[in-house]
């Protein structure tokens, strides 16, 4: 029971952030607290949840009260690399970070 988000238009370290506060909860209750949190990260991270939960109900035929959030790894995504352009013909690079989400839920 998992979901996998590939090239979140997020940092990595914005999202093990989030992902440290959810580690370990129920399933309920962290997507409660996801679901009004105010930075983008946790609209996120709601939807890899939600997304976790509905695969368990779906297809392993789990109720959602007696699932709980076994693991979240966040890591490094692709970088997009983009430049600003300076004087004298020059540029500064921009890197865009993207992240990969892994969540594994499990029975309590």
């Amino acid at each position: 029971m998992k979901a996998i988000a590939n090239n979140i238009r997020i940092s990595d370290k914005k999202l093990n952030v989030i992902a440290k506060i959810v580690r370990g909860m129920e399933a309920k209750k962290a997507l409660d607290i996801l679901k009004f949190m105010p930075n983008k990260g946790g609209a996120l991270m709601y939807k890899v949840l939600a997304s976790a939960v509905a695969n368990a109900t779906h297809n392993d035929m789990q109720e959602l009260p007696n699932l709980a959030i076994a693991s979240v790894n966040v890591t490094k995504g692709i970088v997009y690399k983009r430049g600003n352009p300076i004087s004298r013909g020059r540029s500064h690079p921009i890197l865009k970070r993207t992240s990969n989400v892994l969540l594994e839920l499990r029975v309590k």
